[in-house]
């Protein structure tokens, strides 16, 4: 693992009061010194707990959590390593060597896998099905299986952090992290960590309806660069298979009924070339793609 006071224990908050101060105690009982929290302009006192426990705190000039996370590590951190998590008492601190050692081992990127030690109450069942079901189409479509993309609790390198493109402000960070990780072959490893229900009295400020429409876009939004075939290929399936349905609907009342549709078969061959562009378009980006992967390969194998 690395020394202490090589790694940074970063944690973005917003009304965290009922947990931020034990969390901070208990990774300073764990030997980590350097404890930043950036908080949202939290109105409950989060900041004064955070450094009464002793915590350097720093407001965030913006909103949301990925703003916090970009601000925080590009600004205020200057340590080798980041440990990241919620600051909602849901991680467990004994657990910070295990995140923190693979980072010695030539690992960029790790991510704690919750799954693997869920404590009962921990997470609802429509927020456990919808992991379920975003972490398959992350597999799906980004060609890697990290078990856990949407994991607050991250322990990654400053340097690849850096090197990595991310926009969103909002929830929307974790799921951009482990696109970034896929699309830039940064070396990623995935651990089991446990995972804890929110204690009594802190609320949770995510919105499993809008925040996962939310990283169910951002997931497609970022196959465009990562995987154009899905991306281009999804929507052009479905505008050849509308286009061939209404087509068939446009034949059929023709021989059986005698009836013409001439504006609904203009519709269909419309949507039927529409995909059928789409669909060669994505296989002339996929094939782009491939070749810029293996050219910039083999740039790397002569440096």
């Amino acid at each position: 693992m690395p020394t202490p006071d090589a790694v940074c224990i970063l944690i973005p908050t917003y009304n965290e009061a009922e947990t931020i101060a034990d969390v901070v105690s208990d990774y300073r009982d764990e030997g980590f010194t350097n404890v930043l929290v950036i908080d949202g302009e939290s109105t409950d006192g989060t900041r004064e707990l955070a450094e009464d426990a002793g915590a350097h705190v720093v407001v965030q000039s913006g909103s949301g959590k990925g703003q916090a996370v970009r601000e925080a590590v590009e600004d205020h951190v200057t340590a080798e390593y980041v440990l990241m998590l919620d600051g909602d008492g849901t991680y467990e601190a004994t657990d910070a060597t295990k995140m923190l050692d693979p980072l010695t081992e030539g690992y960029d990127h790790v991510i704690g896998d919750r799954f693997a030690d869920m404590r009962s109450g921990a997470m609802t069942r429509l927020n456990r099905v919808g992991n379920r079901i975003i972490n398959r189409a992350f597999a799906f479509i980004h060609g890697q299986d990290f078990r856990d993309i949407l994991s607050g609790y991250r322990a990654f390198t400053r340097e690849s952090f850096l090197d990595m493109t991310l926009t969103s402000d909002g929830f929307g960070i974790e799921t951009e992290m482990a696109v970034e990780c896929a699309k830039r072959d940064i070396k990623t490893t995935v651990v089991p960590t446990t995972y804890y229900p929110r204690p009594d009295g802190s609320d949770t400020n995510l919105d499993p309806i809008r925040d996962g429409g939310i990283i169910f876009l951002e997931l497609y939004r970022r196959a465009k660069t990562n995987n154009p075939l899905f991306y281009f290929g999804s929507v052009g399936f479905a505008s050849t298979a509308t286009g061939v349905g209404l087509a068939l609907y446009v034949a059929y009342e023709w021989v059986v009924r005698s009836v013409s549709h001439e504006v609904i078969a203009v519709v269909s061959m419309a949507g039927i070339l529409f995909g059928v562009q789409l669909l060669m378009f994505g296989v002339l980006s996929d094939l782009i793609l491939s070749l810029h992967r293996e050219q910039m390969k083999r740039i790397e194998e002569l440096e």
